[in-house]
């Protein structure tokens, strides 16, 4: 197939317009079914190349390419990115100035648009359907496919009118692509999307270059900054589960010198467009956000993830640690839970005016997160089961693999605690508790009378952070519940009653306590400069710190995050190989025809200034 001479092959226009030389994964086989027009569904990890499942048969077919996505951040990415490779794309959303909007709009009736994204909202709204459908359309990419799912962990309601698009675009190939997705929300998107018929293509849902780590809280702003001062100079994103925590752990950051804003939905929208733009522009920015933020940034290089509070599901939680590392570098991904998480996330559940039948996929879903974190194997083993994925071996990259650890006989441990709860009248938080089992004056045992029971002291031959664990590993098994205010602990009968008995043997995970306690004494400070992911050897240190400096001066003149010009993937091999021609410069990986037209003078110019 040819257009203007050009070959439009798959094959080619991945060579000639994204620059490079192979398909990958999956992607040929995905590319290959819509060519022939079939419908499919694309599970693939964040950071595995899902938009040239789309882009490429958008390009090599026929008509226009219609991308379906929630995300107005994620549209405009790309669009940017494919306008970058000489591609015509647009975007039709909420956040469209009105002569953007215009100019698109006449670009696609003037069939002038090789790939047109747009809002579900914005695709099923009056008028709009119908205009597209007087339209030759190429395929038809339904991105982010879990929100269709009531199942998935962000369902959109309206995603699920989209079952009515071959009506009215009969005959277009329709590709729906989803980076978390177990298999009941899998089979809900082809039930939801009426594509009985379509070609499921799994790919692994493993991130090697993904370290994974889960901690008990001890001292939470003390551990940030542990993990944060192991990344200075690149940018992070802090999870918190309420707005008011986002604003105070972003505050507490920028007291102590780390570049750090809050975003969630309810900052103004000046705000939330200002956090938004200096993220995307490639500063070393700590974001401290809700849940919502990350999804559809296409930023490659955030080498750090923490989460401060337990996602409700293994979904959610892949989701957000998977915005770390998008560029296959090392990267951290840490969470740090309590009881109290555990606790609150159970009586929210319990709160839910959800169905019936949803609230037990829910309570699931979180049971299979409390074991992710009690776990003492290996982590990412646990992550893909909720997959439906089985790891062969242990992954080697999480905590876990990395210093194994130990368990023992808690059973004694947990009667002392069960009784210590029963006997102080189960209206005391875990403080308490721990204070009354290691035998400790204070005012609260004096008064309560609680200094002259049997419990008091028999638990003085371990430090607090033992006692605190049994507490959080005796809360995740739904042996002590938390009730009121202030978090008071009681029993749950139906589980203590047979570890009190001694009827059950109970094992528990042997914390780490020295080093939780060696953590707690940290600070880490901010520090200046910039440190880069990539290794480099020596002399090609000036050559990358320069093409990156120009990078960021082009993509501050165009108003466009830097990573869309080059990725810092494309400027390592630069750097490494340091071409002296167009010609040489054009064997490169991601660098693209459009892309050396437009930039490849200056490229080779900045190789010569730095020695190159």
């Amino acid at each position: 197939m040819t257009d203007n001479g050009l070959d439009t092959s798959p094959r080619a226009v991945l060579s000639r317009v994204f620059g490079f030389p192979d398909f990958r994964g999956l992607q040929e086989q995905a590319v290959g079914e819509v060519m022939a027009g079939r419908d499919c569904l694309v599970l693939m990890p964040t950071g595995g190349g899902k938009s040239i499942c789309y882009q490429v048969p958008a390009l090599s077919r026929p008509g226009t390419g219609l991308v379906v996505s929630p995300l107005i951040a994620l549209m405009d990415d790309q669009v940017a990115a494919l306008r970058q490779v000489g591609v015509n794309a647009g975007a039709l959303h909420s956040e469209l100035e009105p002569e953007d909007a215009a100019r698109v709009r006449s670009d696609l009736m003037a069939g002038r648009l090789d790939v047109l994204y747009v809002s579900p909202e914005r695709l099923l709204s009056p008028g709009m359907l119908d205009r597209l459908s007087r339209l030759p359309l190429s395929v038809i990419a339904i991105d982010e496919a879990h929100c269709i799912s009531a199942w998935g962990h962000e369902f959109r309601p309206e995603y699920r009118a989209l079952a009515s698009l071959p009506e009215h675009f009969p005959g277009v190939p329709r590709i729906a692509l989803t980076a978390t997705a177990d298999p009941r929300t899998q089979a809900d998107i082809l039930d939801a999307l009426a594509m009985p018929d379509a070609t499921v293509l799994r790919a692994s849902f493993h991130r090697p270059n993904l370290d994974i780590a889960v901690r008990p809280k001890t001292s939470e702003t003390r551990q940030l900054l542990d993990v944060l001062g192991r990344h200075p100079g690149e940018a992070a994103i802090v999870y918190c589960g309420s707005r008011n925590k986002t604003e105070r752990v972003a505050r507490a950051l920028r007291e102590r010198d780390w570049p750090a804003l809050p975003f969630h939905a309810g900052l103004p929208p000046i705000e939330k467009r200002a956090a938004l733009a200096r993220f995307r522009s490639g500063e070393p920015v700590v974001i401290v956000a809700t849940i919502a933020f990350g999804m559809g940034i296409d930023r490659p290089d955030v080498r750090a993830v923490v989460h401060l509070d337990m996602p409700s599901s293994p979904e959610g939680y892949y989701q957000q640690i998977g915005r770390a590392g998008r560029d296959g570098e090392k990267s951290e991904t840490v969470l740090l839970y309590g009881g109290d998480d555990i606790a609150r996330a159970r009586h929210w559940l319990e709160q839910s005016s959800a169905p019936e039948a949803q609230q037990r996929i829910m309570s699931a879903r979180l049971e299979a997160m409390v074991t992710l974190t009690e776990t003492t194997g290996c982590r990412t083993q646990a992550l893909l089961s909720c997959f439906g994925e089985t790891l062969a071996g242990p992954c080697g990259h999480c905590d876990n693999c990395r210093n194994p650890v130990a368990s023992f006989d808690g059973t004694v441990e947990a009667q002392k605690v069960l009784s210590a709860i029963y006997r102080i009248g189960q209206k005391f938080g875990a403080v308490h508790v721990a204070s009354v089992l290691r035998g400790k004056d204070s005012e609260m045992a004096t008064r309560h009378g609680h200094d002259r029971l049997g419990v008091f002291g028999v638990g003085k031959d371990r430090p607090e952070l033992f006692w605190r664990g049994v507490i959080r590993q005796l809360i995740a098994r739904g042996a002590i519940r938390v009730t009121g205010d202030y978090n008071a602990l009681a029993l749950n009968q139906e589980v203590a009653r047979p570890i009190l008995r001694g009827e059950q043997k109970l094992m528990l995970r042997e914390d780490a306590t020295d080093e939780l306690k060696a953590g707690r004494g940290r600070t880490a400070r901010a520090p200046s400069g910039t440190r880069v992911a990539v290794s480099l050897p020596p002399e090609a240190e000036g050559p990358f710190a320069a093409l990156r400096a120009w990078r960021l001066g082009e993509a501050r003149e165009q108003e466009i995050p830097p990573y869309v010009i080059f990725h810092d993937i494309v400027l390592h091999d630069i750097a490494m190989e340091r071409p002296a021609t167009l010609d040489a410069l054009g064997r490169i990986k991601g660098v693209g025809a459009s892309k050396l037209d437009r930039y490849g003078a200056a490229v080779l110019q900045v190789l010569a200034g730095a020695g190159g």
